[in-house]
């Protein structure tokens, strides 16, 4: 629904049919096939940490990379301050079969935590609130929360792929 002059039609969106989005590419059954959340269903540490090259990222980096995300829409909605994410670093954090099974429970439930967090930042909007740019992003609120919906997917898809590769 975009013009030439870059609206993204923010009056046709409502903060619930963007839960239902972000819903679907996360954790609801959907017609396109696997979700984020159902892509690391079940999956053992010695899958999560299969890397198809050094150098590259496995399915577990991508699990902690996509909590972070979260936290990022999260942080940027809510207008809260850098640093409160729960592992040090940013965007892409070290995972390796050198990490306990714990450990990927943990990081498969801190991708939970986030999700749950920044969906509860979403539904504390209104749709006035969508044409809004938070502070420091090139984009509205719109386009980050439809932006995290497409992230969960893209990755989801990786996942899968890479589940299919790993001996």
């Amino acid at each position: 629904m975009s013009s030439s002059k870059g609206s993204t039609g923010h009056g046709s969106h409502s903060i619930r049919t963007l839960l239902a989005l972000i819903d679907q590419s996360y954790n609801t059954r959907a017609w396109h096939g696997t979700n984020l959340r159902g892509s690391v269903r079940g999956l053992s540490i010695s899958k999560a940490a299969w890397r198809p090259a050094p150098n590259r990222h496995n399915i577990w980096e991508i699990v902690v990379h996509c909590a972070y995300w979260k936290y990022i829409v999260r942080r940027r909605l809510l207008g809260e301050k850098k640093g409160s994410f729960p592992l040090k670093g940013s965007n892409w954090f070290r995972r390796d079969a050198t990490l306990s099974e714990q450990q990927w429970r943990s990081d498969v439930a801190l991708l939970e935590s986030m999700h749950k967090s920044m969906c509860d930042a979403i539904a504390g909007l209104k749709s006035s609130d969508l044409p809004s740019k938070p502070r420091g992003s090139k984009v509205d609120n719109l386009a980050i929360i439809m932006g995290i919906a497409s992230h969960d997917l893209y990755h989801a898809g990786q996942i899968q792929l890479l589940k299919r590769l790993a001996p």
